[in-house]
């Protein structure tokens, strides 16, 4: 059993019967109407509780959280540069490690999180968070996900969807599009990252789930989450919830972990809806054709089947007799 895995044995997780009632972030911020950011940011921190210190890079949480001289942050919290979070959360994580050892503080259970965007996490701030998990720094880092740079005016970002418009990438033929994109959790392939894994908002216990697990153990744990943007992706305010179940629902986006190299499906899908169930609501998808709907649904067949397969692959090794090898590389994954 891995490191992350013996970690993990005795965890039973949340449920909407005993959510946790602390609020690290207050009510009164300025989220947009619809927002699915500050739900998932919100759920996170009741998972994580109140024994943490948060580092944002620049971004719409840090907009809305934070317009001086208020803030809706009642646990301690840095705003950084875009691309650097994980690396200022790497050097808080050291400095409290030193402090500690010193018997300078008294702190050993703090907990320490760096967050961004998909923008700050896929593109700007990849390098940071690689060495940051190279290193094995004990943090948690949380990319959320709404596959535009939305702050600054939808520009498209390498987890922006293929076929989707976005201000950078206009309605145009998939035939001269960007080759579809892997999800985070699949480009973090270093071995230190010993937890990595899908949540999204529209399933409540989701977050709570990746946030508990995330307090066991002294290791790097990443966990991306999708979230509707009714501005970006030009859905209705009040759907942002159903769009983000349907992204589920579709396999559009698994609900899965790899934890110590071993992938485990959170969430099966026994009857999926069509990719149009999922592209329906949104217009930034609107433009595409029969042709290029079918090309989509397709790919994501094939992707889902392929992460049913290492799943299985992974539950069969569990069973073996205690000393087999059990994890795998994500090389290729």
């Amino acid at each position: 059993m891995g490191i992350a895995s013996e970690a993990l044995k005795n965890f039973k997780g949340f449920n909407l019967k005993n959510l946790p009632e602390v609020e690290p972030v207050s009510p009164g911020h300025r989220a947009c109407q619809g927002c699915g950011e500050v739900l998932a940011l919100r759920q996170a921190m009741k998972a994580l509780g109140t024994d943490v210190v948060v580092c944002s890079a620049t971004g719409c949480m840090e907009i809305i959280t934070s317009p001086f001289p208020q803030s809706a942050w009642r646990v301690p919290w840095i705003h950084v540069a875009f691309e650097n979070a994980a690396a200022v959360v790497s050097g808080v994580e050291s400095a409290y490690k030193a402090l500690n050892r010193k018997k300078k503080i008294n702190s050993p259970n703090t907990v320490f999180v760096g967050y961004g965007g998909d923008g700050a996490t896929a593109d700007i701030g990849m390098q940071a968070l690689s060495g940051a998990l190279e290193r094995g720094h004990n943090f948690i880092y949380m990319c959320f996900d709404n596959e535009a740079y939305m702050n600054t005016g939808i520009q498209r970002s390498s987890s922006t969807p293929y076929g989707a418009m976005t201000t950078t990438s206009p309605r145009a033929s998939l035939a001269s599009a960007s080759p579809p994109r892997r999800r985070i959790c699949l480009r973090l392939q270093w071995p230190t990252a010993l937890l990595c894994g899908h949540g999204v908002r529209g399933l409540p216990h989701g977050p709570h789930e990746q946030g508990e697990e995330g307090l066991f153990g002294a290791w790097p744990r990443v966990s991306p989450h999708l979230l509707a943007l009714p501005t970006g992706w030009r859905c209705g305010i009040d759907e942002s919830i159903e769009v983000a179940r349907l992204a589920v629902q579709s396999k559009v986006f698994p609900l899965y972990e790899v934890i110590d190299g071993v992938y485990h499906l959170s969430r099966k899908v026994a009857k999926p809806k069509p990719v149009t169930d999922y592209f329906k609501p949104q217009r930034r998808f609107r433009h595409l054709t029969e042709v290029d709907i079918n090309k989509i649904q397709e790919k994501i067949d094939a992707d889902y089947e392929a992460l049913i397969k290492k799943c299985v692959v992974e539950e069969k090794k569990e069973k073996e007799p205690k000393g087999a090898e059990m994890s795998v590389s994500l090389d290729g994954a």
